[in-house]
């Protein structure tokens, strides 16, 4: 069934909206890439005017890479406020992925004066306002599916460049992942500086 994007987007933000009476300003946060084998985790906390409504604000992984590009450029054009943090391989492999994610998103946060946090399913972050954890929150609010294309692209930009360094690995096309081409490349040619070596253990 054909989505009519305009009144998906319209219901994304009902959801935000409910938590804005009040004058209250809310924000969206959503992290990319806690599975990879290689490269930082990133995340975005986004703050989204309700108009004008970007229709193909959605789940970043509903969009097509070229979309997501689009929508990207868009909400950057709009947004009120954008905050990204992110954490290296090393440290996700000293500190843990959980960790890495949480302090990822608290310095995304600390860029954004919002009073509500939406929150894709991370908990205890810490933050300087209400903190709410949603499950699949990057389908079910406007702000945090803004940050999950935010976040997405971001890192998306990044492995394309770890790719023009250590072309070996296909960084451009699997973005980090276990992909078959990764993991022969792995074996091949061992971890380079990117590669989180807490995540590769038994491929090499």
């Amino acid at each position: 069934m054909k989505i009519d994007r305009a009144q998906r987007a319209a219901q994304l933000m009902a959801f935000d909206l409910s938590y804005a009476e009040g004058g209250f300003v809310v924000a969206g946060m959503d992290e990319v890439g806690r599975g990879p084998l290689a490269g930082n985790v990133v995340t975005a906390c986004v703050v989204m005017p309700p108009e004008p409504l970007i229709p193909w604000i959605d789940d970043s992984k509903r969009l097509s890479e070229s979309r997501r590009k689009i929508v990207y450029d868009d909400i950057l054009a709009h947004a009120i406020y954008i905050g990204i943090g992110e954490v290296t391989p090393q440290e996700i492999d000293e500190i843990n992925i959980l960790k890495a994610t949480r302090k990822a998103m608290k310095a995304a946060a600390e860029q954004v004066p919002a009073d509500v946090f939406l929150i894709d399913a991370v908990t205890e972050l810490g933050l300087n306002g209400k903190e709410v954890s949603i499950i699949k929150g990057d389908a079910t609010s406007y702000a945090i599916a803004a940050a999950s294309i935010i976040a997405k692209v971001t890192r998306d930009r990044q492995m394309i460049e770890l790719d023009r360094i250590y072309p070996e690995y296909g960084f451009s096309r699997n973005k980090g992942y276990g992909t078959k081409e990764h993991i022969d490349a792995l074996k091949r040619y061992g971890p380079c500086p990117v590669h989180r070596r807490s995540f590769i253990g038994h491929f090499v």
